[in-house]
């Protein structure tokens, strides 16, 4: 069995693959990830980016589709939801095997609509009707104007990966709109076994913040704090999370066919060569979780793992790591905000970076 396999048989977590190709499409390679027990996948725009200015693999449809005079920005998402389409039947097995509860691939908004609302519901509507896939999660930032576009798709029976979560504030409101977005599609007779989520937590990228930040404060403690914030952070998620979908509330939505939230550990590639290349895996490993992750995060971690329940021991330890980060001048809150403008700001240049250069390349077909 698999380090992969074992991650869910033993312990409950399910390993995404944190990247799509469409060569991985062709040659396999996403297939046999999926035999060596991979159980979904995700995508953002800076993956898509890579993916299409990386090779050749998209040239022929573009071409074809420029040709046929479909506006460029149409054709970028006619590769990408090709891309999609693919990989969810790849891992149309694995959701029928889990009855519904696993095997899903992500698709995200663009997201030049992070902070427009409707734009946002119009988009994750359009994007649901389209491919319409039961293992289709659509990805909606969860940016203060994402909050309420989340809990009316969930209201709608959509399912919804939440992502760019970086703060236990924002992520106790993607909980909220969640349980209230499941309660109102319950007013309106509809049936909430149908709705899945993810809320996408992010966290290497918090230790970068808050390690760059401890290095300007002056604190006595701040060497000792330095990357210990993110496992923190993401162990008292866990425990929200445990917190949250437990009592009378959750209660009478279980019974009625609901399925919890799991958080989703995202960014678990170590950003920093001084920390261990399976730290994010390692820590953070329990059940009813998932931790998508790049393929040499899923290598480092098969080759030299630590198999063992993490996300719940030392909880404790955890909250006082908070109590002297805030001692130390660090605030979360800001640190989620930054974070959260800077991965908008990241996946809005990917966007137009892919546009611009497919702009290039129609432009060289026309003069052909």
């Amino acid at each position: 069995m698999t380090a992969m396999e074992r991650l869910y048989t033993e312990y409950g977590q399910s390993p995404w693959l944190d990247n799509l190709t469409r060569g991985y499409l062709r040659d396999g390679t996403l297939q046999q990830l999926v035999a060596d027990g991979i159980r979904g996948v995700t995508a953002n725009p800076t993956i898509f980016t890579k993916a299409i200015l990386g090779s050749d693999d998209y040239d022929e449809q573009f071409a074809a589709l420029t040709a046929a005079g479909r506006p460029l920005e149409d054709a970028y998402w006619q590769l990408i939801v090709d891309d999609i389409t693919a990989a969810l039947a790849v891992l149309r097995p694995v959701f029928d095997a889990a009855g519904g509860t696993d095997g899903f691939v992500s698709v995200e908004v663009a997201p030049e609509l992070a902070h427009d609302t409707e734009a946002t519901l119009t988009a994750a509507r359009a994007l649901h009707e389209r491919i319409a896939a039961p293992n289709l999660l659509v990805k909606i930032p969860a940016t203060v104007e994402g909050v309420p576009a989340i809990r009316a798709m969930i209201a709608e029976g959509r399912s919804i990966n939440i992502t760019l979560i970086f703060s236990l504030s924002r992520y106790e409101q993607i909980i909220e709109a969640y349980l209230s977005g499941l309660e109102a599609l319950v007013e309106r007779d509809g049936d909430p076994s149908r709705v899945h989520s993810v809320a996408s937590f992010f966290v290497s990228r918090v230790d970068t913040e808050v390690d760059r930040r401890l290095q300007t404060t002056g604190a006595t403690e701040a060497p000792a704090l330095r990357g210990q914030a993110a496992i923190a952070q993401a162990k008292l998620a866990y425990r929200l999370f445990q917190q949250r979908f437990t009592g009378e509330r959750w209660h009478r939505l279980a019974t009625l066919g609901a399925v919890p939230q799991r958080p989703l550990w995202a960014s678990t590639s170590t950003k920093d060569p001084a920390y261990p290349d399976t730290r994010y895996v390692d820590h953070l490993i329990g059940p009813e979780t998932v931790n998508t992750l790049p393929e040499s995060t899923i290598a480092a971690f098969t080759d030299h793992g630590t198999l063992a329940r993490t996300i719940d021991t030392d909880v404790d330890e955890a909250a006082e790591v908070m109590r002297r980060l805030a001692a130390a001048g660090i605030d979360m809150d800001h640190v989620g905000l930054a974070l959260e403008d800077q991965g908008v700001a990241g996946f809005h240049t990917s966007y137009r970076q892919v546009l611009a250069a497919l702009a290039d390349k129609a432009d060289q077909l026309s003069r052909r």
